[in-house]
């Protein structure tokens, strides 16, 4: 069954608060063979400008998954999860997480398209402090596979 383009324009609560600590960025700096000091240098960082480490850009995918999943998941959007692949991501930095940040999610859902009996369903969450600072904009595009692909 086709996703409901009435979906489009809807925004999703507020994420919980994110702790961005060292470690995690540490941990996803090694996860993903990123070898700047300033992923794990606190001075390092600094020398750069930066106030504490810094994550690499795509760390941005460990902060904005859960908000995603809501969508996914949303049972009004009736999305079959076992029929989805990852068609695109895209990340905005407004600037670099660093540790120390506490950071909330807003996802919203941009589009909805349906092209040879797929749908693609684009969402876009906006990452901020929980003071309001917009630091990164995270889009990503799913494809619904139909039933006959």
């Amino acid at each position: 069954m086709p996703l409901d383009p009435a979906f489009i324009g809807r925004s999703y609560p507020p994420s919980q608060p994110y702790d961005v600590s060292r470690e995690k960025i540490r941990e996803f700096a090694d996860a993903i063979g990123a070898t700047s000091p300033a992923y794990r240098d606190a001075e390092a960082a600094k020398a750069l400008g930066h106030r504490d480490v810094i994550a690499p850009p795509t760390f941005a995918i460990v902060v904005s998954m859960k908000t995603n999943e809501t969508v996914m998941f949303d049972p009004e959007l009736k999305l079959d999860y076992s029929r989805v692949v990852h068609g695109d991501q895209n990340f905005t930095h407004h600037r670099p997480i660093t540790a120390g940040d506490q950071l909330v999610c807003v996802a919203h859902i941009d589009a909805i398209t349906s092209r040879m009996g797929n749908d693609m369903v684009t969402v876009r969450t906006e990452i901020s402090t929980i003071e309001g600072e917009l630091v990164t904009t995270a889009k990503s595009m799913l494809v619904v596979r139909g039933e006959d692909a």
